[in-house]
């Protein structure tokens, strides 16, 4: 990301067109406007316009705008987006989505910056900066013939690649508390501060969603609390007795169903009482009336240890060696 960040900061004061490349979550419009804000265009708007979200027939008349009568329900005049961003940044998000039949209209106005509204015959023209963002592989695109390598030229001026999360983990703390911080202040609401242990959980995920998925948890992390981001396991499968999978000609042990549903029961009572106490387990143990040593073993054995490690440190207790002997 500081690679990003050098290569964004060295355009930022030209109009050169940019094209962010990147997953989902990644950060594609987080880095536009920071673009936007350190350039010559700062003091104009910043126009988002998601190619993705509106029909193209739509899409057309919220781009250009349109006149009065143009069509069926255009009863006042209409200015477009293109003309919201003049002198300042318009950021087509999702651009590999645009339909063929618009992508030549755009480009015709990415070459000299005139257009004509929907039902006018005036030529307007607007000086403005152009951001383009996907999650697509546009020279794919253009191979299957979904994307005009004409405009996919016109705005590759450059061109920022925007790494997975899981591609830069070193960066996850340093995220998570910004997060924590931003949503404390929006929810007003105070949360425990995010441990090392915690930190090093975070960093172990595959975060499919990026800093998207990211910011969802730290937000459930402030207004639920830490066991809101353990990612959910898969639900284990059940007996077969419950199931009703068994047969006659493929019989269960008494002995062995009679075990697993035990297992089952023991683990589902562990994990409630470890929420109930935040997942301290020291008070967990207490409230169980097991040992510490117990409850442990009992967590590894239930497949529980990569919830419950990091969430929250247990509050060690000051015992004597002998009273700490005896509890064990």
């Amino acid at each position: 990301m500081a690679e990003v960040r050098q290569r964004a900061e060295k355009i930022c004061n030209t109009n050169i067109p940019v094209l962010l490349n990147g997953d989902g979550g990644t950060g594609k419009e987080a880095l536009a406007r920071w673009i936007h804000a350190r350039s010559s265009y700062r003091n104009g708007q910043f126009i988002k316009v998601n190619c993705a979200a509106i029909p193209g027939m739509l899409l057309e008349s919220e781009l250009f705008g349109y006149e009065r009568g143009a069509f069926t329900g255009a009863q006042v005049s209409k200015c477009g987006r293109v003309e919201l961003a003049h002198n300042g940044t318009l950021f087509l998000d999702e651009i590999a989505d645009l339909d063929l039949s618009l992508q030549g209209k755009l480009l015709h106005f990415l070459q000299d910056g005139r257009f004509t509204r929907i039902g006018d015959n005036e030529e307007r023209t607007v000086e403005t900066r152009i951001l383009c963002a996907t999650n697509k592989n546009l020279e794919r695109e253009i191979a299957a013939g979904l994307f005009r390598a004409d405009l996919f030229y016109r705005i590759n001026g450059m061109r920022l690649w925007l790494p997975r999360l899981r591609e830069r983990k070193d960066d996850i703390p340093a995220l998570a508390n910004y997060l924590r911080a931003f949503y404390e202040k929006q929810f007003a609401k105070e949360s425990p501060p995010l441990s090392a242990e915690f930190l090093e959980y975070l960093q172990k995920l595959d975060w499919p969603g990026n800093v998207r998925e990211l910011s969802n948890g730290m937000a459930r992390y402030v207004l639920i609390g830490p066991e809101a981001v353990i990612a959910e396991e898969p639900p284990r499968k059940r007996s077969l007795w419950v199931s009703g999978a068994s047969s006659a000609a493929d019989p269960v042990p008494l002995k062995h169903l009679a075990k697993e549903a035990t297992r089952e029961m023991e683990r589902t009572v562990i994990l409630e009482t470890l929420q109930a106490n935040r997942w301290n387990r020291r008070k967990t143990a207490e409230a169980l009336k097991i040992s510490y040593r117990a409850l442990i073993y009992k967590i590894r054995n239930a497949g529980l240890l990569a919830r419950s490690a990091g969430v929250l440190a247990d509050v060690p207790e000051k015992k004597s060696p002998a009273s700490q002997s005896s509890r064990d």
